[in-house]
């Protein structure tokens, strides 16, 4: 009977592991009920949805086993080791900087106030700053001119602003719409902007394909030149071709941008046309308070996305108030700021993006972060950069400073689309 109770035994300590590491990988969703339209996935796609969470979740454990010493027929010792393997991507870029990046910026006719605001929230970081009157166009600073003008990075999670608008447009989702990511689990556009959610805006590029993407992707300004006369200012690429679908296809073109370059020019005329209610204008960088006294804003076309914006603006706010720029508010609580952060990598640079506009009674103001190095560098690190910058706004009566714009300003020329 001994023998038969050690048996016993030693089988329930067998089975525990099964049941330890099944309850480790799996993950419990709750669902809301909803009277809306649910987007819901065809079958193949939501198996291939399952299968790519358990594969994430199942990838940090290696092994399972039980461990037991018996000596004359006792069980001495019974344990359960769990080994994680995680693997971590190299950096060989420097996210500081050992010399001064503004060397050869030309700034004779920028806002010396904002400038001064950027400079000193970028400090040593490896990066650059734009900051945009989106009413009119005007740069009102450029940091490390160099880096802003260049033919940019991967936009990472950014991209998704292009996304959401294209599916709301296209009547795909409102920003209620529960879109099913597999099994229960639902999540909406406010979430899934605030908390940046792959798996969402791969199911949303897979939605509208790729001709649509790009299309929306284009008439949003990426793949041409953002500026109107700017020297040096480089091109950023937008992909003629969908990515093959062992690279990820258009969900991850959707998702963070695989095989675009988009330039913190881009990015910054995008995110104007979201705050000044659907006008892209050319950006114009006067060089002397000449040109900023003849300063005359061009259209470069009218994007039909008033409707669309308070649908986006909800999760734009979120990703500050509880999302993944929520570093910001450490730095500012005065004014609401609507953003969206990027963090991604390429050949062991990694990229951190934050495009935002404060939202104040004296006018709007639309800034990009964009950092490149290695692990300090990251879109929340970005984020809590450009609170610093709206605080040194803050900190200097920057807002209450400002006028209404002069009525006898001239009216922005440019063909409209």
């Amino acid at each position: 009977m001994k023998r038969i109770a050690h048996l016993v035994f030693l089988s329930g300590l067998i089975a525990l592991p099964v049941s330890l590491v099944a309850g480790d990988t799996s993950a419990t969703h709750h669902s809301t009920r909803h009277t809306r339209a649910h987007v819901q996935e065809s079958a193949s796609t939501q198996q291939h949805i399952t299968h790519l969470q358990h594969s994430r979740r199942a990838a940090h454990i290696s092994t399972a086993s039980l461990k037991t010493t018996t000596s004359r027929g006792r069980v001495r010792r019974a344990s359960l080791t769990v080994r994680r393997h995680r693997s971590y991507e190299r950096f060989t870029g420097n996210s500081f900087a050992d010399v001064d990046l503004t060397n050869g910026d030309i700034i004779g006719g920028e806002d010396p106030v904002v400038r001064q605001a950027a400079i000193d929230a970028l400090g040593n970081m490896n990066g650059t700053v734009v900051a945009i009157d989106p009413s009119t166009g005007r740069i009102l600073a450029m940091v490390n001119q160099k880096l802003a003008l260049s033919s940019g990075a991967e936009p990472c999670s950014t991209i998704k602003l292009s996304v959401a608008l294209a599916a709301l447009d296209e009547g795909i989702i409102t920003k209620d719409t529960p879109v099913n990511l597999g099994g229960s689990y639902h999540m909406n556009l406010t979430d899934a902007l605030a908390h940046s959610n792959n798996l969402y805006f791969e199911t949303l590029g897979r939605r509208l394909g790729f001709e649509r993407v790009r299309h929306y992707a284009n008439q949003f300004g990426l793949g041409e030149l953002a500026g109107y006369n700017i020297p040096n200012e480089q091109l950023g690429v937008y992909p003629d071709q969908e990515l093959p679908e062992n690279q990820g296809g258009v969900g991850r073109m959707c998702s963070f941008g695989e095989g675009v370059s988009m330039t913190p020019l881009q990015l910054g005329a995008l995110v104007a046309s979201i705050a000044n209610g659907g006008t892209l204008y050319y950006l114009q960088h006067p060089n002397s308070p000449e040109e900023v006294v003849n300063f005359q804003p061009r259209v470069k076309r009218t994007l039909d996305i008033g409707k669309l914006i308070p649908e986006i603006q909800d999760g734009m706010q979120a990703a500050v108030q509880y999302g993944t720029a929520r570093s910001l508010r450490a730095n500012f609580k005065q004014f609401p700021v609507m953003g969206k952060t990027g963090t991604c990598s390429n050949n062991g640079t990694r990229f951190g993006w934050f495009a935002s506009y404060a939202d104040t009674q004296y006018g709007r103001i639309v800034t990009v972060f964009f950092l490149e190095g290695g692990r300090p560098t990251f879109g929340p690190r970005a984020a809590e950069l450009t609170g610093l910058f709206y605080r040194n706004l803050w900190d200097k009566s920057y807002f209450v400073a400002k006028q209404p714009a002069d009525t006898t300003t001239k009216a922005a020329i440019g063909v409209t689309e």
